[in-house]
């Protein structure tokens, strides 16, 4: 085996498990086609009643929904970007590279909130800082400008490609191989699909690019190196992935992941248990031979003396099946922080405005602790473009904690009394008009957003306000 193909072992340990919880967020065909993984098969059942009952399997997604939810009211408004400094040219590129950070089209707010889902479905996911890759050094920072060198960009990465890595006693990553895979054909009239398998590796100034090609029979070429050099963080001297983790109370799949398998086959029991009560069972009492099929499919012969029946706990157990499923669906939402959107909260419990409000201040913390999480990343990766580039800008990263539409309102109200307390600090007033502006109008492009920030910079140095 090639060095490159090693795996870490951490990362062959939990191989099925983000397999498994990446069906479970995906839900629908991609979990039907898997369904024999996940759905029991009964001691002794017989074979074409397992796969009748295969054919017949759904899935209620609860874990993907409440997953989407977070990510789509974390990212509702945009993050906060500062870019404070006197090189336009270099704001001019942040304002090109928030409404395309990946070459792709995908804007930053996009790209992190794809990251969050994915974090929150494998418990991490990474963020690699990308330079064109050049031959030939440039003479200066102009014709590198021009030639596109300088044009950072970001590529995502899920713990499922992260194959080996290494890290020091500070916990900062020493090396790491990520592993792709793709099919593809070399032109259209070529029958034959190849897969292609590329290793990056990164350490902490060089990188590595290891390819192999292969046909769908698996014969082909082994592993060869086809580039190299210095990456564009090597100045740095740091690795240029960046980790996006939660903590295991946060990692919703993780939290989840039992009790939706368990819910999605006491559903489908019971769903199979009424549809197999919709068809009479014919019984047949006589002594003599029977072997005559009635019914759909099914018959049961008994002697005259014989008695048949079924042992079931007290009550009806179908209703008791309907009431665990229920709870179940309520212990998904109960820990993901979502009480409050339970059914049993919803319906069957009177509450009062108070405990509404207590329940979802709990949502919005763990929201504004994701946020946090996303904020230091995108700093980190803002940062590493801003320093490889040697734009001489300063870059902070604010908001991602405003989930009500009344927030802003509070917040504005907020600016209003601190500025009425007459605090004798320009600064203090210029920062405030600032956040403020910028909060109001986070959904605009970029590049206005620069525009408005030097336009009240320039009216405090003109002695304004």
């Amino acid at each position: 085996m090639h060095h490159i193909e090693q795996e870490h072992p951490e990362y062959r340990e939990n191989q099925a498990m983000w397999r498994r919880y990446k069906h479970l967020y995906a839900g629908g065909e991609e979990l039907r086609r898997r369904a024999s993984d996940y759905l029991t098969r009964r001691s002794k059942e017989p074979p074409d009643v397992y796969f009748e009952r295969l054919t017949h399997v759904f899935y209620e997604n609860y874990i993907g929904t409440i997953i989407d939810w977070y990510g789509a009211t974390l990212m509702r408004r945009e993050a906060v970007l500062q870019f404070d400094g006197n090189n336009e040219a270099g704001k001019t590129f942040f304002a090109t590279f928030v409404k395309d950070c990946d070459l792709r089209g995908t804007t930053l707010a996009e790209f992190f909130k794809r990251q969050l889902t994915n974090t929150l479905i494998f418990g991490s996911s990474y963020t690699a800082v990308e330079f064109p890759r050049m031959t030939e050094p440039a003479a200066s920072r102009a014709e590198e400008d021009a030639k596109g060198r300088s044009r950072g960009y970001l590529v995502e990465y899920s713990p499922e490609q992260v194959i080996n890595w290494a890290r020091d006693v500070r916990g900062n990553l020493e090396w790491i191989v990520i592993r792709t895979a793709d099919r593809r054909q070399d032109n259209i009239n070529d029958r034959e699909w190849k897969r292609e398998s590329r290793w990056l590796v990164y350490d902490r100034e060089n990188y590595q690019i290891y390819r192999r090609e292969e046909s769908e029979t698996g014969s082909g070429p082994a592993i060869e190196l086809v580039d190299s050099g210095r990456h564009g963080l090597a100045d740095q001297h740091r690795v240029p992935v960046f980790e996006l983790r939660v903590s295991d109370g946060m990692w919703l799949m993780n939290k989840a992941a039992l009790l939706q398998l368990e819910h999605f086959n006491k559903s489908n029991a019971l769903s199979w248990a009424l549809t197999m009560g919709l068809f009479a069972t014919p019984v047949i009492y006589s002594d003599r031979e029977w072997n005559q099929i009635t019914g759909e499919s099914y018959y049961i012969q008994l002697g005259p003396n014989d008695r048949f029946g079924w042992a079931e706990p007290e009550g009806h157990v179908h209703q008791i099946a309907a009431d665990n499923l229920s709870r179940l669906k309520d212990e998904i939402y109960r820990v993901c922080y979502l009480l409050n959107q339970a059914s049993s909260q919803s319906s069957n419990q009177q509450q009062s405005g108070i405990s509404k409000q207590r329940d979802f201040s709990i949502t919005q913390e763990i929201l504004r602790a994701y946020g946090d999480a996303v904020k230091d990343v995108m700093r980190q990766v803002l940062e590493s473009v801003e320093w490889a580039r040697k734009d001489g800008l300063e870059i902070d990263v604010s908001g991602l904690d405003e989930f009500d539409i009344g927030d802003f309102s509070s917040e504005l109200s907020d600016a209003k009394n601190l500025l009425a307390l007459g605090i004798g600090s320009e600064t203090l007033k210029q920062q405030i008009f600032k956040r403020i502006a910028l909060k109001y109008l986070c959904d605009v492009r970029q590049d206005v957003k620069n525009k408005i920030v030097s336009e009240i910079d320039a009216s405090f140095v003109g002695g304004g306000q």
